[in-house]
């Protein structure tokens, strides 16, 4: 089994900074995919960005120039930098990755980390 394991989250003012951080662990083969999403109050849940193991990533368009998505492979680790916060950035950030074990491949999912951006 894969565990994700998060931290990172807060309080913090616009126009602040944040930094996330998840680190996979259990019996892992290696993690193709590993990003982050988020949740707001009533809304969906939507990708806000990932990484590939080779380092090609992908953003939503509202935190594009703002946020920063990084791994460190051989710790299963991803991080999220978050710059210039704004309050609509306030949600519940959940870690993902898709992980090969001595089973097929899946995605598992991190317990959520609040994040809060007053204005």
């Amino acid at each position: 089994q894969v565990q994700l394991v998060e931290s990172g989250g807060g309080l913090v003012q616009a126009g602040g900074s944040l930094r996330l951080s998840c680190a996979a662990s259990g019996r892992i083969f290696n993690c193709n995919h590993m990003g982050w999403y988020r949740q707001a109050p009533g809304k969906q849940r939507e990708l806000v960005a990932d990484i590939t193991s080779g380092g090609s990533t992908n953003y939503a368009d509202s935190v594009k120039g703002r946020f920063t998505v990084s791994r460190d492979n051989a710790k299963n680790t991803v991080y999220l930098q978050m710059n210039s916060l704004k309050p609509e950035d306030t949600a519940v950030y959940y870690c993902n990755a898709n992980c090969r074990t001595i089973w097929a491949p899946r995605d598992y999912w991190g317990q959520g980390t609040q994040v809060t951006v007053s204005s």
